[in-house]
């Protein structure tokens, strides 16, 4: 990805942070209680929110800050933004999956059924559409809001429905379609070329 960027990195035009996740610690994390998982990764979260971006901001004092990311990286992105809108500018989701409770295919619930309001509000699939506070739908109309997906991606369901549910809301938003499935880097990296 950083290779597909390289141009517009050497020309000074953007800089990229990349953040390694919590994952197998978090999501994956079978042997903790899901409970657990969800707490692992508010503390990931926690972790962006003050060290990475008070650090994104020091570097660049008038920064435009742009969550994005592929598949599951997509989730983070589009999470982080919808949950704290007015700490980013836009955000970008690359065959993203917004709802990590729902089986896919070959995709698992990765909280197994287990549901509490951490994992409720750590699911932009779920909360955006009963959204209805005025101050927050206001910042996320702030936001620049894009999703990339292939026509036969397993996620392109998910993905058509966090699109309509933020429109419902008058909530602006871009849903690129790309022929077939396309959740493979080879396609990323054309992706980020066109929508970073």
């Amino acid at each position: 990805m950083i290779e597909a960027l390289r141009r517009k990195i050497e020309a000074g035009a953007i800089q990229i942070w990349c953040v390694d996740s919590v994952d197998k610690e978090s999501f994956y994390s079978r042997h903790l209680h899901p409970a657990e998982r969800i707490l692992r990764y508010l503390q990931y979260e926690k972790y962006i929110l003050t060290e990475v971006l008070e650090r994104i901001g020091n570097a660049n004092p008038h920064a435009t800050i742009v969550a994005a990311g592929c598949s599951l990286g997509a989730y983070h992105a589009a999470n982080l933004a919808f949950k704290h809108p007015t700490l980013f500018h836009k955000v970008v989701g690359l065959s993203g999956r917004y709802d990590l409770t729902s089986s896919m295919e070959h995709f698992d619930d990765l909280f197994e059924g287990y549901r509490d309001e951490n994992i409720y509000y750590n699911m932009p699939s779920q909360f955006i559409p009963n959204l209805n506070d005025p101050m927050l739908i206001q910042q996320l109309k702030a936001l620049e809001i894009i999703f990339v997906i292939g026509e036969k991606d397993v996620f392109i369901d998910n993905n058509r429905a966090i699109s309509n549910a933020l429109w419902e809301k008058g909530i602006w938003n871009a849903l690129h379609l790309w022929d077939g499935e396309s959740h493979k880097a080879k396609y990323w990296r054309h992706m980020v070329q066109l929508y970073f």
